[in-house]
């Protein structure tokens, strides 16, 4: 077994706003660094003085320096940024951090930068410029529906489309849209609090509320797109693991002309009655070798919210491993 033992980390950042700005509140990237790499970390203004084993001293050595350029182009670090450098260090990818926060995609209502804030997203967002429809797959938390909504509203904005369509399969309901109270929009508002949610962060509510009550934004019950061809669209339709294969192969192909279409899931977290088949795993399936559609598989370390989410979701994939492997 390996001593610990002391190294320098030296930054060279020369700025003190920079220097904290790397740092965080209360130190708090340093900690995410020394639980990540089991180090002790403890800072001498632009020095580190950093104890543990010395090749993850290294590693944090090149994580530190690869930070202080993304903190230099004024972009505010978070925890799960740190945590998302050490893994491209860890898979020889650290040079894609820099440019990774290089290419905003639009501003919210607060004046907030969106961009995608890791390479699978990265890799989504460049689906949904360059194909008509793709497919996003991967667990909550991943910025499946927020970035597909965020270049709904850039396409709309840009004049590549003139409307968006919004559906979502209501089967975590229990019983059919027509039991449940109230008008169509009451019915299905509960299911699609995510996308306006989204559409509130890049909009606002108010602009939201005009552009859906002049149709520009409209809800669609997935139940009500059949028999409809929807041109100059930006479509798209959330918690597709939720539909049938007849559903989706309903939904896809109402693609018209001048319209995109994204269509999102989650495969672990479906709620069909038991022997239905996903739609959205058969859509994968049997469409993955048509030239024109896009698929991005999202991971569990494409999980932007709170660090200890992307813990959760490991420690639910490992125990459903052991589950098969015992099966």
């Amino acid at each position: 077994m390996r001593l610990s033992e002391a190294f320098v980390i030296q930054l060279d950042t020369e700025d003190a706003a920079l220097t904290q700005a790397l740092y965080g509140p209360g130190d708090a990237h340093l900690h995410q660094l020394e639980q990540a790499l089991s180090l002790q970390l403890v800072t001498r203004g632009e020095e580190i003085l950093a104890t543990g084993e010395k090749g993850n001293v290294d590693r944090a050595t090149r994580v530190l320096k690869a930070l202080v350029q993304v903190v230099s182009q004024k972009i505010e670090l978070t925890e799960r940024d740190v945590l998302y450098a050490v893994q491209l260090e860890a898979q020889g990818k650290l040079d894609d951090l820099h440019d990774l926060y290089g290419d905003k995609i639009t501003t919210t209502i607060k004046g907030k930068e969106v961009q995608a804030k890791t390479l699978g997203q990265r890799h989504y967002v460049s689906l949904i410029k360059n194909k008509d429809m793709v497919f996003g797959v991967g667990p909550a938390g991943t910025g499946k529906t927020y970035l597909a909504v965020v270049m709904a509203v850039t396409a709309l904005k840009e004049g590549k489309v003139e409307r968006i369509v919004l559906s979502r399969p209501a089967v975590e309901a229990g019983e059919s849209l027509g039991f449940l109270p109230g008008d169509l929009k009451e019915k299905v508002d509960p299911y699609l609090r995510p996308i306006y949610d989204a559409l509130h962060d890049v909009l606002g509510v108010e602009h939201t509320a005009r552009l859906m009550e002049k149709g520009t934004i409209e809800v669609a019950p997935l139940a009500y797109m059949r028999g409809r061809t929807l041109e100059n669209a930006f479509v798209i339709l959330d918690e597709a693991q939720n539909t049938t294969e007849e559903q989706i192969k309903m939904f896809v192909t109402r693609l018209g002309f001048g319209s995109k279409m994204v269509v999102n899931g989650d495969l672990t977290q479906i709620d069909l009655p038991k022997g239905k088949r996903s739609g959205l795993k058969a859509a994968t399936e049997k469409l993955k070798h048509v030239s024109g559609i896009g698929f991005s598989y999202l991971q569990a370390s494409d999980v932007i919210r709170h660090v200890l989410v992307q813990q959760i979701l490991h420690a639910y994939e490992s125990e459903s491993q052991e589950s098969e492997a015992g099966s």
